[in-house]
């Protein structure tokens, strides 16, 4: 996470650029650093390139993106003692950084998903290609292939692959799971009433995959489909992923980074100083962007001073 003072952005407003260019001067700084140790070509692909941009300054930490995910991709609500145990399922995550007085530091909140990463290292070690990319930079899982090796999860390094441990949805999770019984319905996810919460266009998965943020696959398939059948090309408005959509301050951006004129790609064009990517010296290309945060301290002292 980079994180800035207004004061020092005032007086040198690239200084994240250049740390940037800094951290990737061993590789040949920013402008050749991603036809630098890949064995992926890079080059210009014609087409969708889907890309994220997430503004840390609008971001509060509020979850309303996690809570968004979870609901839209059927992800399993697996409760406190699962998450104890390291089984917790969220495909995106809201990571907290400190900083300044230790009695009372500062905080600044990172929403964390999957980064599709052009050169993503899970891809390589997967031994049975579940996981792979797609010609739109999507970083693909294909349940029905993934035996649960786990190695995909130890090889990223954003730690945003969730493993299945327990058959969360179906009838044989809990052992009094036939028990619950209301008004003589059966409360199971193998109940046609109960199953309602489910989003019908995902897949509920079964226990032993890796599941991940999928940049709402589903949600992209059905804009290219209504374009398609008014014969029109796809543009930025006729989609939104869920932790977009529900994003009360509008931190999260999203769309094809190969249009010029797309909302992802002005967010990218207008904010060169400020963007930055996670652990971008992995060299693994992400293809989600951060906007520092620019933290106005001066007004922050005023208004303590004030109260």
């Amino acid at each position: 996470m980079k994180e800035i003072s207004l004061a020092e952005y005032k007086a040198n407003p690239t200084e994240i650029r250049e740390e940037r260019e800094a951290e990737l001067k061993p590789y040949g700084g920013l402008e050749k650093f991603e036809g630098q140790g890949t064995i992926y070509p890079v080059y210009d692909r014609p087409g969708i390139k889907w890309g994220m941009s997430v503004d840390l300054n609008s971001c509060n930490g509020c979850g309303a993106c996690v809570v968004a995910c979870n609901a839209e991709n059927n992800v399993s609500v697996v409760g406190k003692p699962e998450v104890l145990r390291g089984h917790e399922m969220h495909w995106l995550r809201i990571d907290r950084y400190y900083s300044g007085d230790m009695e009372n530091p500062n905080v600044v909140f990172q929403p964390l998903m999957c980064q599709h990463c052009d050169n993503a290292p899970c891809e390589n070690v997967c031994p049975v290609a579940a996981t792979n990319h797609s010609s739109e930079g999507l970083n693909q899982m294909t349940y029905n292939r993934c035996i649960g090796t786990r190695y995909c999860a130890n090889n990223c390094p954003y730690k945003v692959r969730r493993f299945n441990w327990a058959d969360y949805t179906g009838a044989d999770s809990f052992p009094d799971n036939q028990e619950g019984i209301v008004n003589d319905v059966v409360l199971n996810m193998n109940d046609d009433l109960t199953r309602m919460v489910l989003n019908p266009d995902v897949t509920v998965r079964s226990r032993g995959v890796i599941e991940k943020c999928s940049f709402c696959a589903q949600r992209l398939q059905e804009s290219k489909l209504n374009a398609k059948k008014e014969s029109r090309p796809m543009v930025d408005s006729d989609l939104k992923v869920a932790c977009q959509q529900s994003c009360p301050t509008n931190a999260i951006n999203f769309g094809n980074a190969n249009d010029k004129n797309s909302a992802i790609s002005k967010v990218r064009v207008d904010n060169p100083n400020r963007q930055f990517y996670v652990l971008e010296q992995l060299h693994v290309l992400p293809n989600v962007t951060y906007l520092a945060k620019v933290r106005n301290q001066d007004e922050e002292k005023k208004e303590g001073a004030h109260a």
